[in-house]
């Protein structure tokens, strides 16, 4: 597959400065032809699903010695949040009904269903065929781009820290009691990074103002439990952020004081992105 085909776009700083990866999984929004051709659904519903402008959020870390990789493929067509076992039979024929995790059951597999509020994207299955071919031109390429990064940060660093950037629709919030955080981390409950990673990360956040809250009602999917080895210093960590501040989710529009948002954004990723540079051996496991 030529470069310019490939499902994600990999960017180095001048200098990778600690092992830190800001990744954005689910900000794709190149849309083929066959594929608009084949959903039932217009753009302005398939994008629901997007974290659109999230690749555009962590872009200045390549500035500050992290690397970012961003996907281009957009996740109606394939989650690469989600492990290439977690196939819809709904979706998928043939493919036999093993038993399914929530995510999966609620149409949100590698292969996805529905996109936001449960609007259907197919009216039809497709074939095995088609979903092992995307798969092998979309998921497999970016994991291992990520899988790669992750190895060679621990090679040249000690350490391997991957932010996993995505966002929340407002609405997903709305049956919390009391004050909603602004932002939420996963991090499998301690399971997918240490506990100074996670801490870090709170506090850079919370320095711009914003409130954030720990592993609810999010604490990280496929990326955080098949990536973090805090045992191994491979640490990770999902933040997600809620829509409403930064863009109209009814138009996929960015906010007039998108801007301003951006740049306390990219503080945040600023303050992240030489983390651990100071320990010789890495961050160590807790």
């Amino acid at each position: 597959m030529p470069p310019t085909d490939l499902p994600y776009v990999l960017t180095r700083p001048d200098s990778w400065t600690s092992g830190v990866i800001f990744a954005s999984p689910h900000s794709g929004c190149d849309y083929p032809a066959w594929f608009l051709q084949e959903t039932r659904l217009p753009m302005a519903l398939l994008r629901s699903s997007e974290d659109a402008f999230v690749d555009r959020l962590i872009a200045p870390a390549t500035c500050h010695g992290a690397v970012t990789l961003a996907a281009r493929v957009p996740r109606c067509i394939v989650d690469l949040n989600r492990g290439v076992d977690e196939i819809d039979p709904l979706v998928v024929r043939g493919v036999p009904r093993h038993p399914l995790n929530q995510r999966t059951l609620a149409g949100l597999g590698v292969i996805p269903r529905v996109v936001s509020q449960g609007r259907v994207i197919h009216d039809r299955q497709m074939d095995r065929a088609e979903a092992d071919r995307r798969i092998e031109a979309c998921w497999r390429p970016y994991h291992q781009a990520l899988a790669g990064l992750i190895a060679e940060a621990r090679a040249r660093f000690g350490q391997a820290i991957l932010i996993d950037m995505h966002s929340m629709p407002h609405d997903a919030l709305s049956h919390l009691q009391g004050t909603r955080p602004d932002m939420v981390l996963g991090n499998r409950h301690g399971l997918s990074a240490a506990a100074r990673v996670s801490d870090a990360v709170c506090a850079a956040v919370e320095a711009e103002g914003w409130r954030i809250r720990r592993n609810s009602p999010f604490s990280g999917a496929y990326i955080c439990s098949a990536y973090g080895r805090p045992a191994q210093n491979v640490h990770v960590v999902q933040l997600e952020i809620d829509r409403s501040l930064y863009m109209d989710e009814r138009t996929i529009t960015q906010r007039p004081d998108f801007d301003l948002f951006a740049e306390r954004m990219g503080r945040v990723v600023t303050a992240l992105s030489g983390l651990g540079a100071d320990q010789a051996g890495g961050i160590a496991a807790e």
